[in-house]
């Protein structure tokens, strides 16, 4: 026997993926497979089929994690190289700033490399806005999907 209540420590690690959401860097969708997974592995339910959803759930708000940004500033106009130099920029401004410091560090950079390249102010505006649209915007995805995760697995777990 598990020395901790499954249900408990699974509910911890999806409530804690909900609130990771909001925080750059950490997974939250990933504490979200993490307990539906371990809830599963001690307990065998949910069965294989609303496991598979509940984690393509959790994949999805990694998904969301890792790329909202990157394909909203390419949708705007900006290219790869500079969608990766701003992620590489925004770390550190992260570490300093927090959540301001990634908006500032994206919305900057993209703005910056893309009037370099293209020498027009409004074509730099663009990228950058689409750019820090799409991070606000996959964060709430992020929160979204989590939530349905943890929605969906009360559902399985209590009906």
């Amino acid at each position: 026997m598990l020395p901790v209540d499954p249900l408990a420590v699974a509910l911890v690690l999806l409530v804690a993926g909900i609130v990771a959401s909001f925080v750059p860097l950490v997974p939250g969708g990933g504490l979200s497979m993490a307990g539906v997974s371990y809830y599963w592995y001690a307990t065998g339910d949910p069965g294989i089929l609303a496991l598979l959803a509940l984690l393509g759930l959790g994949a999805l708000a990694l998904v969301f994690d890792w790329l909202g940004g990157a394909l909203a500033a390419n949708a705007g106009g900006a290219s790869l190289r500079t969608t990766a130099i701003a992620a590489v920029v925004t770390l550190p401004l992260l570490v300093v700033l927090g959540p301001l410091g990634l908006l500032v560090g994206v919305a900057g950079t993209v703005f910056a490399l893309e009037y370099h390249r293209h020498g027009d102010v409004e074509l730099g505006l663009r990228a950058a806005a689409y750019a820090t649209v799409g991070v606000l915007a996959s964060t709430a995805m992020q929160v979204l999907v989590t939530a349905a995760v943890l929605a969906g697995f009360l559902l399985v777990v209590f009906l």
